[in-house]
Order: structure tokens, then C-alpha cells, then sequence
């Protein structure tokens, strides 16, 4: 008789893995944004009250064959966002606008802390934890793409939402 009662919920089974599988691929989808070639994973900010300076940080990522460059960005939420790059040389922090940033084909270039990142200067309103900072980033190529910056509620990245059904998997063991 149990295996009966397994054999009638086997079908239960297969559409809870097919659901969880669904909430995976969702997850994973939501910190990135793809425009042809063009991909930018992870975009996230951290706290900060208005009127003061906000940050921004991800990776780009060029799938295609042709080189191509970030050359603006723009956010409703500031008055204007720089790009600057953060460079450490005898002891002393050095940060520089940069007027584009150059993403090769087949390459990525990280935007985080200590190297390059964005400036939203000039807050219009506090970002909160848990806030989404919209952004259209504008490449050379003339591609434009619309993104969600992530507000963590700390240093680092926001935490990704767990996965559905995986509990405490430990994998190092198998």
C-alpha cells in the first residue's frame, strides 16, 4: 500500500520540482539584465540619506564580438551619476571620473568596491535597505539598458533570496 501512495503523489513530485526549479531560475534571473550582447549581473547600492552621495556597483559583462563601452548613466534618483575609478598607490586612496569604461568582447569588468563604481550624486531621496534604484545605462554602441540597483543593508551585496527547497544542502561532502 505505500508504494501506492507514493505512486499517486509521484506526480506531486514532479510538479514541486518543476515549480522549485521555476523559483531557482527566477531568482537567478533578478540580478541580471541582458541586452543582446550586453549583460549587467548584480547591479547593488548601499544605504545612504538624500542630499548626500549614493554608490553603485555590478559587473558588465560583453557576450559579444565587438567591443563596447559604458559612456553614461542616469538615475531619477540623483541629480547625476558619475563613474569614477578607486586606485591605492603609496598608502593613499585615489579616486578618478572616468568619461567611459571599456568592456572588451568576451570580457567583464566589476564595478566594486575599491575599483570602479558609480556616483549617484546628489540623492533626491534616502536609499533604504531593500529600496531598488532604477538606471539607464547608456554604451557606446548605442545600447541602452534599464536596471534595478539593489539597496543591501550593509557593506557588501544584498543577500540572494534563498532557494526554494534546497534547505541545509552541503555539498562538499559528496
Amino acid at each position: 500500500m505505500a508504494a501506492i501512495i507514493i505512486e499517486e503523489y509521484a506526480p506531486v513530485k514532479v510538479l514541486f520540482a518543476a515549480a522549485a526549479a521555476v523559483v531557482i531560475a527566477s531568482s537567478a534571473q533578478a540580478a541580471s539584465y541582458r541586452l543582446g550582447g550586453l549583460e549587467v549581473i548584480q547591479p547593488w547600492s548601499r544605504p545612504a540619506a538624500a542630499g548626500t552621495t549614493g554608490v553603485g556597483y555590478m559587473t558588465l559583462a560583453n557576450h559579444g564580438r565587438a567591443p563596447d563601452a559604458l559612456v553614461s548613466v542616469a538615475s531619477p534618483v540623483a541629480r547625476k551619476v558619475e563613474m569614477h575609478s578607486s586606485s591605492m598607490a603609496g598608502g593613499i586612496m585615489r579616486m578618478d571620473r572616468q568619461e567611459k569604461v571599456a568592456v572588451p568582447p568576451g570580457g567583464q569588468v566589476a564595478f566594486a568596491p575599491g575599483a570602479y563604481h558609480l556616483m549617484l550624486v546628489g540623492l533626491t531621496k534616502p536609499l533604504k535597505a531593500g529600496d531598488s534604484v532604477h538606471a539607464t545605462l547608456t554604451f557606446a554602441s548605442g545600447a541602452k539598458l534599464k536596471v534595478d540597483f539593489k539597496v543591501g543593508g550593509g557593506l557588501g551585496p544584498p543577500a540572494m533570496p534563498p532557494m526554494a527547497g534546497m534547505g541545509n544542502m552541503d555539498h562538499m561532502t559528496h
